[in-house]
């Protein structure tokens, strides 16, 4: 009888996929070899999850009830879908495909295959689309629209705009990911040297620097805000930022925090990356060397952080349209 999981969303279908007992057998198996064996984080575990219930449950679409039985031509159809009938972008096909590789590596690894399917699959490019990037003005706008509320129920609805406008400032002085900004420890904030030690992709730390206006929004949010989330049951798990009940704040909230302030700003179609984009560009736009920006960003290929170059050149053409006399 086909197992029914339960899938977390992106790349997920929007109901839980059925897969054949083969299939999900294999499944569970790979998750449990990441967590136990490779000791894998619980979002590298809920990624790869979500790339193997989609794989599966295609494969099962053609036919294929179990992994050990997949050609080069299913793997190519399955890829081919996530290109047209998904729509994902190349950055996103190239993450499910180190997906699919590293579990069909694992099952030849197990001697359950002799071939490996994946080896004809082609990797396609990234960043086909350059990145949005928002001017100094915008990223000024963005920044000061958490205000405070002008009738607030309690003393903590009072000071939640200081700690929404503090992890503003964090994110586009240090270009953090989303993930990475949950993960801040109040330790790991190093005011006095204008640093924060940032844990990225891999568990890898790294220690970024941070501007004045962040070490004192986020030093006013340590004296006036953060103390009044703060329960005595350490809930807190000594993160920095916190709920209003005291929790650590998890990606969606980081989210909704930045698309809100976007919106009072009058901007749209803005998330926490565009302030990782943004950061990264202004530097390299303001003469900041590649290398140090890739150490900062936390990228392992220097062609990733590439991209930001592409950013800014493209802007300078703009410029030389608008005003250069023979265009």
């Amino acid at each position: 009888m086909p197992r029914r999981i339960v899938s977390t969303r992106d790349l997920a279908s929007p109901t839980p996929p059925t897969l054949p007992p083969p299939s999900f057998k294999a499944r569970e198996a790979f998750v449990a070899y990441l967590r136990v064996e490779v000791g894998a984080s619980r979002h590298t575990l809920d990624a790869y999850a979500r790339d193997l219930d989609t794989l599966l449950s295609d494969l099962a679409g053609q036919g294929i009830m179990d992994p050990v039985d997949t050609t080069p031509r299913h793997l190519s159809t399955h890829v081919a879908s996530l290109r047209t009938a998904r729509s994902l972008s190349p950055a996103s096909v190239v993450r499910h495909l180190a997906t699919i590789k590293v579990f069909y590596r694992w099952l030849r690894a197990r001697g359950r295959m002799d071939n490996d399917p994946t080896e004809l699959l082609e990797r396609p490019h990234r960043w086909k689309s350059l990145p949005d990037v928002l001017s100094p003005r915008q990223l000024r706008d963005l920044l000061a629209a958490p205000q405070p509320l002008e009738n607030p129920k309690n003393s903590i609805d009072s000071t939640l705009w200081i700690r929404d406008r503090a992890m503003l400032e964090l994110l586009y002085a240090s270009g953090l990911r989303a993930t990475e900004i949950t993960s801040v420890e109040h330790q790991h904030i190093l005011a006095d040297i204008g640093v924060v030690r940032v844990v990225g992709k891999g568990d890898k730390a790294r220690l970024v620097p941070m501007g004045t206006p962040a070490r004192r929004a986020i030093t006013r949010y340590l004296d006036e805000c953060r103390p009044k989330l703060l329960r005595p049951d350490g809930r807190d798990k000594g993160k920095l930022f916190l709920s209003r009940t005291g929790r650590p704040l998890g990606r969606d909230s980081v989210w909704n925090i930045v698309t809100d302030a976007a919106r009072l700003a009058g901007l749209r179609g803005i998330h926490p990356h565009t302030l990782r984009h943004s950061f990264a560009t202004h530097l390299l736009s303001g003469g900041a060397d590649l290398r140090v920006v890739q150490e900062m960003l936390g990228h392992a290929d220097i062609a990733t952080t590439q991209i930001y170059t592409h950013v800014d050149s493209a802007r300078l053409r703009g410029v030389h349209k608008k005003f250069h006399p023979r265009p």
